[in-house]
């Protein structure tokens, strides 16, 4: 599951689907540490199911995996209320954020949600936690892609993460609700890439 509504998310048939509430009831934190442990994992990512709609149970997840000496790794669209916030970070070791644009008006029409709580959880992370960040954004064409959108969101990761935060530029392929929508070319990759860059 997601807490977002992304008009285009690239995991629809895994987040959308209600498998994890059959996992939860069957997976034990300790047997999922156990077996990670087992298969010689040197970590245990939670991921295509934003971990935010089922964060205590992740945070059991990582704690035992924390008794194995296994990383926890959180792949989030980073929207979460603070308290919760929190009590998720201090047990995870690792995440990546989904920035799915850097206008409220995108994060309204297209995610049901608001940017400003993303801003914060990057910010939190970065600034009040020992959690390795690392930022993606898919970038869709006509929708987050022009070049005055990416300077503006590389400028306020500059200004306000620093420069050694990596970030990633991931294509778009149509799927879910967005099939009308194009591929993304390489050369807006490329130039994204250039952005960051300079």
């Amino acid at each position: 599951g997601c807490n977002l509504a992304c008009k285009f998310c690239q995991n629809w048939d895994i987040s959308k689907s209600r498998e994890i509430d059959v996992l939860a009831s069957r997976a034990a934190p300790a047997d999922i540490a156990r077996t990670a442990h087992e298969l010689g994992c040197r970590s245990v990512a939670f991921t295509y199911n934003d971990p935010t709609i089922f964060w205590e149970y992740a945070a059991d997840v990582a704690d035992a995996c924390h008794d194995q000496g296994i990383k926890a790794v959180a792949v989030t669209a980073g929207y979460m209320c603070p308290e919760p916030r929190a009590e998720f970070y201090r047990r995870v070791d690792a995440a990546n954020v989904d920035l799915k644009a850097f206008t409220e008006d995108f994060y309204r029409k297209v995610c049901v949600s608001h940017l400003r709580n993303v801003l914060d959880t990057l910010a939190y992370l970065r600034h009040q936690t020992n959690v390795w960040l690392e930022i993606t954004t898919l970038l869709i064409p006509g929708r987050n892609d022009s070049d005055a959108e990416v300077a503006a969101e590389c400028r306020w990761i500059r200004e306000n993460l620093g420069v050694d935060v990596p970030v990633h530029f991931t294509a778009f392929h149509p799927d879910y609700k967005m099939m009308d929508t194009p591929a993304t070319p390489t050369a807006t990759l490329t130039r994204a890439h250039e952005t960051l860059m300079n």
